[in-house]
């Protein structure tokens, strides 16, 4: 029976990770003025291993991977150790945009610039 239920445990821990890495990074998306802001919540993955693209056709592509030390007797694995996430910007991109991105304290911060958006000033 003990068998049994460690199997099961393990089956669940591995279904769980696999969810996350399914689901995961959240992502929230504003419009300031002519930027686009997306924030990604990446917490625990290092700088050099994040990956941003964006098409000519207006999808973004987020990937992150990162190695998930064993230290000991594993127990419960659900850290993901590899996450991705791709989907089409609300609003056109110029082709020749230039993207500012920034990550800091696990969460990545890019400002894309609009199509056809301009600031406009009033005196």
């Amino acid at each position: 029976m003990e068998i049994i239920l460690k199997e099961i445990s393990r089956q669940v821990n591995e279904l769980t990770k696999e969810f996350y890495e399914r689901i995961l990074p959240p992502v929230d998306i504003y419009e300031q003025g002519n930027t686009l802001l997306v924030l990604v919540d990446l917490p625990g993955f290092d700088k050099k291993d994040i990956s941003v693209r964006l098409t000519s056709e207006g999808v973004l592509r987020i990937e992150a991977r990162r190695d998930v030390e064993q230290a000991g007797i594993k127990h419960v694995t659900q850290r993901p150790s590899r996450l991705s996430r791709e989907f089409k910007l609300p609003v056109k991109v110029p082709k020749d945009a230039e993207v500012e991105g920034k990550y800091e304290n696990g969460v990545l911060t890019l400002k894309i610039p609009i199509e056809g958006a301009a600031k406009v000033k009033i005196e």
